[in-house]
C-alpha cells in the first residue's frame, strides 16, 4: 500500500517488485529492479527513505528516514532508522542500524547485530554482535553477499513475471 503524506508520494520504479502487503508512506523512492517483500514498512514521514537499484528489503523490515544503496540485501526483520547502508552490503536478519550510523560499501552486518548510533562500519568489514564490533570480511563472506544479491534480483523478476493475485 502506498500512502501520501504532506504532498509527498512514494515513487517506485516500474521494474521493481512491490508486494501488495508492503507499506510505503511519504517521501519514499525505490530504484530499478529492487524488491519489497511482504510486511515491509518504508517510512518517509520525517525525512526521505531511499532504496537504490537491485536492492531487496525482506519480510518484516522497517526503513525510516534511511538511505540504502544499490545492490543491498536487507534481511528479514531488520530496522534501519535514520541511517545509511551503502552499496553492495548485506544487513542480516534481526539486525538494527541506529540513527546516524553508516554501513559503508561491501559490508556484512551479521544476523542479530546492533550498529549503534553514530557508528561507522568501514568498507569491506563484517559487523557482529551487540554492540557491533568489526573485522575485515573473508573472501567467502564477500562471495555470499554477491550470491544473495543475485538470488533476490532473479527472485523478484520471477515474482514480477509470474505472480498473480488469487
Amino acid at each position: 500500500m502506498r500512502r501520501s503524506l504532506r504532498d509527498q508520494r512514494p515513487a517506485v520504479d516500474q521494474t521493481a517488485f512491490e508486494s501488495e502487503l508492503a507499506y510505503l508512506v511519504g517521501d519514499v523512492t525505490v530504484g530499478a529492479r529492487s524488491s519489497l517483500w511482504p510486511f515491509v514498512c518504508l517510512r518517509g514521514d520525517r525525512g526521505a527513505t531511499v532504496v537504490g537499484e537491485e536492492t531487496n528489503v525482506q519480510e518484516f523490515s522497517m526503513l525510516h528516514g534511511a538511505s540504502i544503496g544499490d545492490g543491498v540485501t536487507i534481511g528479514h526483520n531488520v530496522v534501519v532508522d535514520y541511517a545509511t547502508v551503502e552499496s553492495h552490503s548485506l544487513v542480516g536478519m534481526s539486525s538494527t542500524v541506529q540513527a546516524d550510523a553508516v554501513v559503508e560499501s561491501d559490508c556484512l552486518v551479521a544476523a542479530g547485530s546492533l550498529v549503534t548510533q553514530g557508528q561507522t562500519v568501514p568498507e569491506g568489514h563484517l559487523a557482529y554482535g551487540a554492540p557491533a564490533e568489526t573485522r575485515p570480511l573473508t573472501d567467502d563472506q564477500r562471495a555470499e553477499i554477491s550470491r544473495v544479491h543475485e538470488l533476490y534480483v532473479e527472485h523478484a523478476q520471477q515474482y514480477r513475471d509470474e505472480g498473480h493475485f488469487e
